[in-house]
């Protein structure tokens, strides 16, 4: 499995796409430092750009790759090799190369301001994570699609169909809920339907860490009172890792019994 990471890690860095996916968190984020001039409103104004461009372009890339990456994949497995190894092995080295390059790019700006000593390095290092927690989250769902589906139309739409409802349609959904049903007790189902989407998860996270739910007004309230809590933090993060596990689990089973 090594040599496997090894060489898909080092293939993976010959892309100009992680070159260029380092490049651009680390430029944005030192602009915005630049002109805030403040950790705190700096990792604010990250907080969309992480929540909606990590979700993308895990998704986006990881299924390009797996689909280019087919007929090197059907040599290998011609092999002496386990299909779980082989298929873990790529997996672990692209989503963590993906990671990588989102928490140095995210992180050495700081280091260069001096401010890893501030009042925000706890902020940052809990957005670092939640970054890449989603990266691991759409990384998996993005190998399951490439699996699911010989053809590369299918697995791209529907990777950007999975996008599209959990990165905007679903808020619009839970607001809409959340408008029409106002006079019951909605805490306990608002919660629930949190913790359905990873990047709504995230964002709660963030926004709690950052110490502005008040923005969120009465959901703010809900969410500090649960997830502000050791228990609500823990349940979330576990919530978080399912999403990894689950499709990582449904690619290994369906690269097990697929047919190449």
């Amino acid at each position: 499995m090594w040599k496997i990471i090894s060489y898909a890690t080092k293939d993976m860095l010959k892309s100009k796409w992680i070159l260029f996916y380092f490049g651009f968190f680390f430029t944005t984020t030192w602009f915005l430092l630049y002109l805030t001039n403040d950790p705190t409103k700096g990792l604010v104004s990250l907080l969309n750009i992480i929540l909606m461009l990590i979700p993308l372009i895990s998704l986006v890339y990881s299924i390009i790759y797996v689909y280019n990456s087919r007929e090197f994949t059907e040599l290998l497995l011609a092999l002496p090799i386990q299909r779980t190894t082989l298929f873990t092995g790529q997996f672990i080295s692209l989503s963590s190369g993906m990671a990588l390059s989102f928490a140095l790019g995210t992180g050495i700006p700081f280091l260069f301001f001096g401010w890893q000593n501030s009042a925000a390095v706890g902020s940052l290092l809990n957005m670092l994570l939640m970054g890449v927690l989603l990266t691991y989250v759409f990384t998996a769902i993005a190998f399951l699609l490439s699996m699911q589906f010989d053809n590369r139309i299918k697995g791209f739409g529907l990777g950007i169909l999975i996008w599209l409802l959990l990165a905007i349609v679903y808020d619009g959904l839970l607001m809409l809920v959340m408008v029409n049903f106002s006079d019951y007790p909605l805490e306990q189902p608002v919660l629930i339907l949190s913790m359905l989407n990873p990047i709504d998860l995230a964002r709660i996270n963030i926004l709690l860490e950052l110490d502005i739910s008040a923005l969120m007004g009465y959901t703010g309230a809900v969410f500090n009172r649960f997830f502000g809590t050791v228990g609500g933090l823990l349940l979330s993060l576990f919530s978080l890792l399912l999403w990894i596990g689950i499709p990582f689990f449904l690619y290994l089973r369906k690269g097990a019994r697929k047919d190449f």
